[in-house]
């Protein structure tokens, strides 16, 4: 068995000096001091257990963090509290879970800082400089670049090879997707001529990694000396105090059409102005659209990486029909077949997204129904908030990120032509 090496770190005085250079290349809007987040307290709601209870739920505007069996768990403030409890909601009082504080707890410094992950990329840039390019594919509101790492033997060239893509921290709260993020490049970098498998796939296919699709969301979250609870990215919204929008509801396929989202900038699943009004989604849909050469796109699979539920999730969620435009009884089949044969690997729950309830405007729609990209929503440990909920402890990181390799590996063996895990191969791929 191999043993895994200890996680980098880097000290203090680097990382406040990194901090620095990059706080000066920043708009003023990123250095300003942000304003307060009202308090919050996490409820379980009871009375809720199934996918269509769970929709009148979220229709309500609220965000589900945690789906029981008879029950959810969200997270609200005191105006949030009365208003759900107005409309008849059950609502308990949580005791605070591991993130506000107590033995194991995480703190902020457990996880990589938007700089310090950053500093991970271009280290892995100079030392494997054969595999490992990187490039700004735009900013978000507040000026911070969101970047693109890209992994291939020929990582300079641009092959006709299938590409898959792996994104992360499109919720700010969640901290662990980065450390995904950075799990991956350096497995398929370290073990690259070492493991004969990983080696085999960065041969044949070209992999991008986005570790942070939500730089100002992480950087408030993170950075104020305690965790803030914040979800959504930092753009102000016009006639609103409420700062923010859900990125995860922002993507321009059936935004906003099915009561999957909320229009109200005071909620956790704020949808935007506009499919793509938020700055960061538009970045990450150009790139994926750029993509694009000559009439074909060139990403054939991807992750998008979440916390927490330990599930593996496919479109579509804005309808709980199993087939819909543009998703044949062949498509699906592909994608729960791929996505059953990834969660045997790591022991979530494979599932189609809708099964929780219905979302709209999500990335994974929009991957699939716009670019035809087999895409995956992955939500990590821990499967409750007795685990640490979106804050598990920084002891669970090695474990819980190395726990997805044998997933990201299918993805990869998969991607030249998913459909062949269904054998249909010769119809879809010839």
């Amino acid at each position: 068995m191999r043993i895994r090496r200890g996680r980098k770190r880097l000290t203090a005085a680097v990382a406040a000096t990194l901090t620095l250079a990059l706080g000066l290349t920043l708009n003023t809007q990123a250095t300003a001091a942000p304003p307060s987040a009202p308090s919050v307290t996490r409820y379980e709601v009871t009375g809720v257990s199934t996918a269509d209870e769970r929709t009148v739920l979220a229709r309500t505007g609220t965000a589900i963090d945690e789906v029981r069996a008879d029950s959810v768990v969200i997270t609200a403030d005191q105006a949030d509290a009365r208003r759900l409890r107005a409309q008849g909601y059950d609502l308990t009082a949580l005791s605070a879970p591991a993130e506000r504080g107590g033995v194991g707890a995480m703190a902020p410094s457990d996880y990589h800082t938007y700089a310090q992950t950053l500093s991970a990329v271009s280290t892995a840039r100079s030392q494997y400089p054969g595999l490992v390019t990187s490039q700004v594919i735009g900013r978000t509101y507040q000026g911070r670049d969101i970047v693109a790492v890209k992994i291939s033997d020929n990582v300079t060239v641009d092959e006709n090879e299938p590409e898959v893509l792996f994104t992360s921290n499109q919720h700010a709260r969640e901290h662990l997707t980065v450390e995904m993020a950075l799990y991956t490049l350096e497995e398929l970098t370290t073990q690259y001529g070492v493991d004969p498998e990983v080696t085999s796939l960065v041969n044949a296919r070209e992999i991008w990694i986005i570790p942070s699709v939500n730089p100002d969301g992480k950087v408030y979250d993170q950075e104020s000396g305690a965790f803030r609870n914040w979800r959504k990215n930092r753009q102000p919204n016009t006639g609103s105090a409420y700062i923010g929008t859900d990125l995860n509801r922002n993507w321009a396929y059936r935004w906003g059409c099915c009561g999957g989202s909320s229009g109200s900038p005071s909620s956790d699943t704020y949808r935007g102005t506009a499919a793509e009004s938020a700055p960061e989604t538009r970045v990450v849909a150009n790139f994926v659209r750029g993509r694009v050469i000559g009439g074909e796109q060139q990403i054939t699979a991807h992750i998008d990486w979440h916390t927490y539920g330990e599930l593996v999730l496919w479109p579509y969620g804005y309808t709980y029909a199993d087939t819909a435009t543009g998703l044949t009884a062949d498509d699906a089949s592909t994608f729960r077949t791929l996505g059953t044969a990834m969660a045997n690997t790591n022991g979530y729950t494979p599932q189609q997204a809708s099964d929780l309830y219905i979302t709209d405007g999500s990335i994974g729609d929009w991957m699939w129904g716009s670019q035809k990209i087999f895409s995956y929503t992955f939500e990590m440990y821990p499967v409750s908030s007795s685990g640490g909920g979106f804050y598990p402890p920084g002891s669970v990181i090695d474990r819980e990120t190395a726990r997805n390799r044998e997933a990201v590996l299918t993805l990869l063996a998969y991607a030249d032509c998913v459909y062949r895990i269904i054998g249909k191969q010769s119809q879809y791929c010839a």
